[in-house]
């Protein structure tokens, strides 16, 4: 169609016929071959249910961004308090189970996470200010 189209605009100035068509047929082409570029669509043959709830690639990264500024945070503190943050606040165990593990009371666990979240905020506060 698109020769036919353009057959009035073909003057022979020594170029073949065939030249003609082949610029065409090329222009044609790469006009797909972008198009097939620009949709991004993916061809399924269902669809969902309904929409999915997960979370996308910008919450994703702010997690990520937010979960290696905590590590950054942790790896600043005293070894025996990173280890009963992670024990109490990450792992969920209790004061009990957290005493039992690290051969502390309850009280001992209590204050010292007391003491290790306020190193933590402090911490938090200076690399917040520089």
């Amino acid at each position: 169609m698109a020769v036919l189209t353009a057959l009035p605009r073909y003057v022979d100035q020594g170029r073949p016929f065939a030249a003609f068509v082949y610029g065409i047929a090329g222009h044609k082409v790469a006009d797909a071959q972008r198009a097939g570029f620009r949709d991004r669509s993916d061809a399924t043959d269902h669809l969902p249910d309904r929409a999915d709830d997960g979370i996308g690639p910008e919450d994703a990264a702010v997690a990520a961004a937010e979960a290696a500024a905590a590590a950054a945070l942790l790896d600043r503190l005293p070894p025996a308090h990173r280890e009963l943050l992670l024990l109490r606040v990450v792992a969920g165990l209790s004061a009990e189970e957290t005493g039992a593990a690290l051969g502390m009371s309850p009280g001992a666990v209590r204050v010292a996470q007391h003491r290790a979240l306020a190193r933590l905020r402090t911490l938090s506060a200076e690399s917040a200010a520089s």
